[in-house]
């Protein structure tokens, strides 16, 4: 179990456990939220739950966290049934996007709820929370009131509290969408931190492909109760395995082509296929903006508008047929709005529905 190292605040890291879904169902008035899921998450590992509303990732954290009770299959960890074991036997750490602080009680007597809870003593429950906070940079607000600390300083009195029990697991259900851009950005580097120095098995659920892609070791895209895919972020990005999963992770221009010989003709070009086996004939194929390029010859194209994104630039041009495409390229590219431009596109294997 992870432990804290009396006096200092800093981790000691051991080994979390493993997670599995075993075709998990759930049911609410007869309609299907979880619809047989599977996947494990191995010890240590950060697994991020990805998908819009209404895909079931929520009910799926929900369900490991005993807040909900499945209708078939299994959940384990360490290979032991937890499926009928109560939600305050399974040792789960939670955060919410609202951060559900007492106002009554200080930051320090905050996180020393549960252990209260648990009836730990009073010397040894105050040390423990005093590390909790200084571990999420907070030591010195032990005395505040929640009415009195930042949206982003709330949210990391509320990690310091579903960690200073020691779980086995954390569960995380969207806990920065309530911030602002800056402070997520700062929040969810900070628990990506925390969480591999403790080395603790964590789910995190977002519907933001940006915050899982940056933070998770592998994502489960979620689509109608179902995982349409689970892989690293380059994975995903690089091999959807659909068209659901092309278009939810990233930008794509979908554009006509035609599968022959275990590649496709799109745009003037052929070229290879992320799943080699598709069969022959017309097709949807998937091209990322960072792919198209601009060329001294290529396909003839008309730039309608750019757009300066800091550290690139995208722009739409609009090619003979009236195509409307998304080019993403350097900033020192500028072309100007109504300039003729030539296109080539990079041959990497594409995703095609």
């Amino acid at each position: 179990m992870t432990q804290l190292l009396a006096g200092t605040g800093a981790p000691t890291t051991n080994a979390g456990v493993t997670v599995q879904f075993d075709s998990v169902v759930k049911e609410y008035s007869g309609q299907r939220a979880l619809t047989g899921v599977s996947f494990t998450a191995q010890p240590g590992e950060f697994i991020a739950l990805l998908g819009p509303s209404g895909c079931g990732k929520t009910t799926a954290l929900r369900c490991l966290a005993g807040l909900e009770e499945i209708d078939d299959g299994r959940i384990l960890l360490d290979g032991d049934d937890v499926s009928t074991v109560p939600a305050n036997k399974r040792d789960m750490g939670m955060v919410f996007q609202s951060y559900s602080l007492f106002p009554h009680l200080t930051t320090g007597q905050n996180v020393e709820f549960g252990l209260r809870m648990r009836k730990v003593a009073a010397d040894d429950r105050r040390r423990r929370a005093r590390e909790a906070l200084e571990m999420v940079g907070l030591g010195h607000l032990e005395g505040r009131y929640a009415h009195q600390l930042s949206g982003g300083q709330q949210q990391r009195v509320a990690l310091a509290r579903a960690l200073v029990t020691e779980p086995r697991v954390l569960l995380l259900d969207e806990p920065l969408s309530a911030l602002d851009a800056k402070v997520r950005v700062q929040l969810r580097d900070e628990i990506r931190r925390i969480q591999s120095d403790l080395g603790i098995t964590t789910l995190f659920v977002t519907h933001d492909q940006e915050e899982a892609l940056a933070v998770a070791d592998r994502v489960a895209v979620m689509k109608a109760g179902n995982i349409e895919q689970i892989g690293t972020p380059e994975e995903l990005y690089v091999q959807p395995r659909s068209a659901f999963v092309a278009e939810f992770i990233g930008l794509s221009n979908r554009v006509d082509g035609i599968v022959s010989g275990g590649a496709v003709e799109v745009l003037g070009q052929r070229l290879p296929l992320v799943d080699p086996t598709t069969a022959d004939g017309a097709v949807r194929v998937f091209l990322r903006p960072e792919n198209i390029e601009f060329a001294a010859d290529g396909l003839e194209a008309t730039v309608v508008t750019t757009s300066f994104l800091g550290s690139l630039r995208r722009t739409t041009v609009r090619v003979g047929d009236g195509l409307l495409l998304s080019v993403q390229h350097s900033v020192s590219d500028q072309p100007a709005p109504g300039a003729v431009v030539r296109l080539a596109l990079r041959p990497v294997p594409v995703p095609v529905e």
